[in-house]
């Protein structure tokens, strides 16, 4: 984990505190649904409100809401934010939507050669039904989870991996070849993110037990059966009330064990900029 000093990290968090305040305006004008989830969640529960060390905030909506959220959004504030995601750029590499401020910049490493414009932000992640059939389900992840990969492959040819070894230098390898593979055979950016979103929305014209997120390392690690999520709860974030899964302490502990337990400072992870720019906010 690279630092900031701890000006510079208030002044980030700060922001993107403004940006929750707006988004969460508009989901209760609106009576959208939406959750934290993730470092945002083990924030909530052991700080109340920031990791000390994070730089982001991670929120949620299924895709119904997260639709109408981004076409609010863009109609009523785009003077203020920019919502960023594969669909408004081809160039944008993920599945989830940046609402970023309008004349900043905020640039991680992993994204310093991905041809967009990028800025502080709040990470807003769209939630999917999952079938309850278990082979279905594992079918499905394996191909959002696939077209999501070569979505990240056709922008990035190396991406940042956890480790640095002869595995890293031989998947950096493959990686370059898929890369320059996709781009000499002319594969279109909006193609793969259609195919992806097509994968990913399958199911949700059906009832499902769960909902899940699959374009992560592990596709498996942001699934959520609703009476795990339903009825919200709301906690104390940084003085504000935002809403949470209902038993988040069950989610969180089975992905990180015990997470109010602070991990030593080697595993402490942000995303540090390569390019940081508050624009006319300084």
């Amino acid at each position: 984990m690279r630092e900031y000093d701890t000006k510079t990290l208030k002044r980030l968090q700060q922001i993107e505190l403004e940006i929750l305040d707006d988004f969460m305006a508009i989901c209760k004008r609106y009576q959208l649904e939406y959750f934290g989830f993730g470092g945002t969640g083990i924030g909530v529960l052991r700080h109340r409100g920031f990791i000390p060390w994070d730089d982001d905030i991670d929120v949620a909506l299924t895709r119904k809401d997260y639709d109408k959220f981004i076409e609010v959004a863009q109609r009523e504030y785009s003077h203020k934010y920019t919502i960023l995601n594969a669909q408004t750029d081809p160039n944008y590499p993920l599945a989830t939507t940046r609402w970023i401020v309008n004349g900043t910049k905020f640039r991680e490493y992993s994204m310093k050669d991905v041809k967009c414009d990028l800025g502080i932000f709040l990470d807003i992640y769209a939630f999917d039904n999952v079938p309850d059939d278990d082979k279905l389900m594992r079918k499905q992840a394996k191909e959002v989870w696939f077209w999501n990969k070569l979505m990240i492959l056709r922008s990035v040819p190396f991406p940042v991996l956890g480790f640095h070894n002869w595995k890293a230098k031989l998947i950096h390898g493959i990686c370059a070849v898929v890369h320059y593979a996709m781009k000499l055979c002319c594969i279109s950016k909006k193609w793969l993110a259609k195919k992806m979103l097509q994968a990913t929305t399958r199911y949700n014209h059906q009832d499902s037990k769960r909902l899940a997120y699959y374009c992560d390392t592990n596709p498996y690690t942001n699934m959520i059966e609703k009476i795990q999520l339903y009825p919200l709860q709301e906690l104390e974030f940084e003085g504000r009330k935002m809403t949470f899964p209902k038993e988040m302490h069950d989610m969180l502990t089975i992905l990180y064990g015990d997470y109010m337990q602070l991990p030593p400072v080697e595993k402490r992870k942000n995303h540090f900029p390569y390019e940081l720019d508050f624009g006319n906010r300084k």
